[in-house]
């Protein structure tokens, strides 16, 4: 079973945490999510209430531990940014979820990098468990 680390908005805001929860509830089903915590509803934009130095490094062991990346983009995170950015110096395998919305715009660094990233836009929850299938299917052939 791979290893995913899963990124979402958390310091940019709690609006979407039940929808990340059920995508990782999802996953679970498919890989082991190493970071279920970033889905947990009772998590606040304050974060894991720790020293920022601590948050970084157990993120970035987790991302040196992690199969590849899945990270629901449709809030602009700059650390989920830096995450993906992370995994790609790593050679992990990344798939960006955006949902697509009048009044948002995926980040051009996000949706031009050719680098190891899949952006999948998705319009239903469905949509996006079936990108999530897709993708695993394909981390699980290499």
């Amino acid at each position: 079973m791979k290893d995913i680390y899963f990124a979402c908005s958390i310091r940019g805001g709690r609006d979407d945490a039940p929808k990340y929860a059920e995508l990782v509830e999802y996953i679970n089903t498919k890989a082991n999510v190493l970071t279920e915590i970033f889905a947990d509803k009772k998590l606040t934009s304050d974060g894991m209430n720790l020293p920022n130095e601590e948050i970084w490094q157990k993120d970035i062991n987790w991302i040196g531990r992690c199969d590849a990346v899945i990270a629901e983009v449709t809030n602009p995170s700059l650390g989920v940014g830096y995450e993906i950015a992370k995994a790609e110096d790593m050679k992990k395998p990344v798939l960006a979820l955006f949902q697509i919305s009048d009044d948002k715009k995926l980040s051009a660094m996000i949706a031009g990098s050719q680098d190891g990233v899949v952006v999948a836009n998705y319009d239903t929850i469905d949509a996006a468990k079936n990108a999530i299938d897709e993708f695993i299917l394909s981390i699980s052939k290499s």
